[in-house]
This record gives structure tokens, C-alpha cells and sequence, in this order.
């Protein structure tokens, strides 16, 4: 059963390959080992396989827990490291299982925005995954997923789409001391943001859109926006 994740990845590859027309930009930008946070725009279901098909880590997902109702879903998500939630229970729950597996030098999948973009295009991202960043200090690597949403199982066989995956290089948040502010949460999640619309063609960037030859860095600071976000701070 081990093999199941490596098989995974063999055959997601072929099948993306073949009628996705896969392509992948910055895979030497994927830290080789340590805790990483993968932060990527959530197109359509097609993400997580698409990932896992490109990515050269062994991942960590974290799904509802109705996706477990199924014995045989349950066997093959848990091998494809998916973890269960509760959508019912406490957030906390979802924070202390991420940094858990980060204390394990795991690499965790976290999609921003919270759920599938109605749209296609960026929606505003959620403090809770920058909570995670800050207080595990992981390494954060950026992905933009392009195409996905044309991927519908019901058109592979007969209808070819582009599908990019586009890695950006990894960062760090800053690092803030004592109990940051809702307001230090969101714009951390703002600048994680912005390194996700920096790898995307501008149709997707949606409130994140960027000026052209826009600077990661200028971004990053914009982002960032009170001092209290840019610099270490007592609480």
C-alpha cells in the first residue's frame, strides 16, 4: 500500500499529461526536505490530484470529513495523505492537526481562500492559514494552478485543455512576537496571496490583480501594510 502514492503521482502525470496538456514552471523551487506550506488558488477538485501529481514531496491534505463516509474513499484518501475534519467542530482543530504535521517536517497543502473560487479568479484569503504560517514558522512555497476548472471528468476522453502549475520560490513571514492582531492575520494572508497572483495569468488574479512586472517584494510590503505587520511586535 505503500506504493499507492507513487503509483498516484505515475499515472496522475500520464493522465494530466496526455489530455491536459501538463506543463510545470520552478520544480527546483520545491524545498527538498523540512516543513513546507504549500499555499495555491483553488480552482476545481482537480487541485489536490494535480498537485500531487507535480509536486516532489509526499503531501499532506486536509479534507471535510464527509469525504470519509465511503470505507474504500477512506483507504484511498488516507493513503494520499488526507486528513479528516470536522466542519462542525472548532477551527482550532483544523490549526492543531496543520501544525502538527508541520512539527513532523511534513509538508502541508493549505488553499487560502478556504473553498473552491466560484469564479475562477482570487478571492479575498483567510487569516487562519497565515495564523498556521506565523506560528510554525514553515517555509512557505507558492503555487498558481491554471486550467484545472477545465478538467471535468466528463470531457477527458474527447476535449484536451492546458493545465499549468506554476511554483514560485518559497518565503517566510515575518515573525512577529506575542499574540498577533486580526488585522496583522489578514494582511499576512494578503501577502501570501499576492505571491499566489504573481503566478497567474491576470484573469485569475481577481482582487489580488497585479500591476504588470510587478516586484514580489512591493507587493509583499503593500500587503503587509501597518508597521505592526512588518516588525516584530510584543503583545
Amino acid at each position: 500500500m505503500r506504493l499507492m502514492y507513487p503509483m498516484g503521482k505515475l499515472l496522475g502525470r500520464l493522465c494530466f499529461g496526455v489530455f491536459g496538456k501538463l506543463s510545470v514552471t520552478g520544480p527546483e523551487c520545491v524545498p527538498p526536505f523540512g516543513p513546507v506550506i504549500l499555499v495555491a488558488n483553488h480552482l476545481s477538485i482537480n487541485d489536490p490530484p494535480v498537485l500531487v501529481a507535480t509536486i516532489n514531496r509526499r503531501l499532506n491534505f486536509i479534507a471535510k470529513q464527509e469525504l470519509f463516509a465511503n470505507p474504500i474513499s477512506r483507504a484511498i484518501l488516507t493513503r494520499f495523505g488526507v486528513h479528516p475534519f470536522d466542519r462542525s467542530g472548532r477551527a482550532v482543530d483544523i490549526i492543531k492537526l496543520a501544525l502538527r504535521l508541520l512539527a513532523q517536517d511534513q509538508p502541508v497543502v493549505l488553499f487560502p481562500e478556504g473553498t473552491r473560487s466560484p469564479d475562477h479568479t482570487l478571492q479575498k484569503g483567510l487569516p487562519g492559514a497565515a495564523y498556521i504560517a506565523m506560528k510554525s514558522q514553515a517555509t512557505i512555497l507558492p503555487v498558481g494552478l491554471v486550467g484545472t476548472e477545465n478538467f471535468p471528468s466528463w470531457r477527458m476522453p474527447i476535449s484536451l485543455c492546458r493545465i499549468g502549475v506554476n511554483i514560485g520560490q518559497p518565503f517566510t513571514l515575518p515573525l512577529i512576537e506575542g499574540r498577533p492582531s486580526h488585522e496583522v492575520l489578514q494582511s499576512m494572508a494578503d501577502m501570501m496571496m499576492t505571491r499566489i497572483a504573481a503566478l497567474l495569468p491576470e484573469k485569475y488574479q481577481g482582487v489580488y490583480a497585479l500591476p504588470s512586472a510587478v516586484d514580489p517584494e512591493a507587493a509583499d510590503a503593500e500587503a503587509a501594510g501597518p508597521a505592526e505587520a512588518r516588525e516584530p511586535v510584543t503583545g
